[in-house]
């Protein structure tokens, strides 16, 4: 059976002028416009369609793929905004509807928002909200620590960036474990830090090693000697300035400050890092 919101390999059934009709199982058999056809094909054939709602409210398939499909996160742009709600641009002709209860914030035209697809099972209409919290977990029910996972930044606060992880969950990226200032909408390659005890995600954009630490202990080392033994670089920096020359979270640098000082071979100052 078809999946609206989802993509699909559907049967050709029958051709007629403006299309072919696909198999769609319990949903009838489901218009795929001549313009969307693939190069070859024949009846009896299967063709890759993304299914949905066309302005008349009937199911319809293109080969099209959009930039959302129900399931999933996306940072999308408002086309326009009327008494119904938002309409975002996901690549197909009908725009995709954010109803005014599932915003978060009143979108504006011209704006773009990470928004989750989903199904209104009465209408079978596919609409988005920003309300993330609603389709995501905040509490992890499988992930493990150095994990790895895709993550989409949705927000952020005083303590660092939350990130969609996976299209299914919530999480946190403290700022000192972020390489520089992330974007809203930006999409990273990321790692299960940590589960809290209250089931919280803890996320990092790097893993920690015992050969990547050291690698790092020892070009923090070095650069300090090419300042003259100084160094303005501390814990305190931004992180933007610790990437910049390092290339690493402000985390890992903190890390690695503290233990060249347990080693006896820095000394940290307020303003500054000097060797012994």
């Amino acid at each position: 059976m078809a999946q609206i919101g989802k993509k699909n390999r559907l049967r050709v059934v029958k051709e007629v002028s403006f299309g072919v009709y696909l198999d769609g199982g319990e949903h009838g058999e489901i218009l795929l416009p001549r313009r969307y056809l693939p190069k070859t094909w024949a009846v009896g054939d299967e063709i890759a369609v993304f299914v949905y709602l066309d302005s008349d409210d009937q199911l319809i398939a293109t080969t099209q793929r959009p930039r959302i499909m129900v399931g999933q996160c996306a940072h999308l742009e408002v086309k326009a905004v009327n008494e119904v709600g938002a309409f975002l641009d996901w690549g197909l002709a009908k725009d995709l509807l954010v109803p005014f209860k599932q915003q978060v914030t009143p979108m504006k035209e011209g704006r773009s928002y990470v928004v989750y697809a989903y199904l209104d099972e009465e209408s079978e209409r596919i609409a988005a909200t920003s309300r993330l919290h609603k389709y995501l977990s905040e509490t992890s029910d499988g992930f493990k620590p150095k994990q790895e996972v895709k993550l989409l930044v949705c927000g952020r606060s005083d303590m660092g960036y939350k990130a969609v992880i996976n299209n299914t969950h919530l999480g946190l990226i403290y700022k000192d474990d972020a390489f520089k200032p992330l974007k809203y909408g930006q999409k990273l390659d990321g790692f299960i830090k940590l589960i809290r005890d209250d089931g919280k995600i803890d996320l990092c954009l790097q893993l920690p090693g015992k050969a990547a630490r050291q690698e790092l202990s020892d070009r923090i080392l070095d650069y300090i000697k090419a300042q003259g033994g100084r160094s303005t670089l501390t814990d305190k920096s931004p992180p933007e300035q610790i990437y910049e020359q390092f290339n690493v979270s402000k985390g890992s640098y903190k890390k690695a400050l503290g233990a060249l000082y347990k080693q006896r071979k820095i000394v940290i100052e307020k303003d500054e890092i000097r060797l012994v």
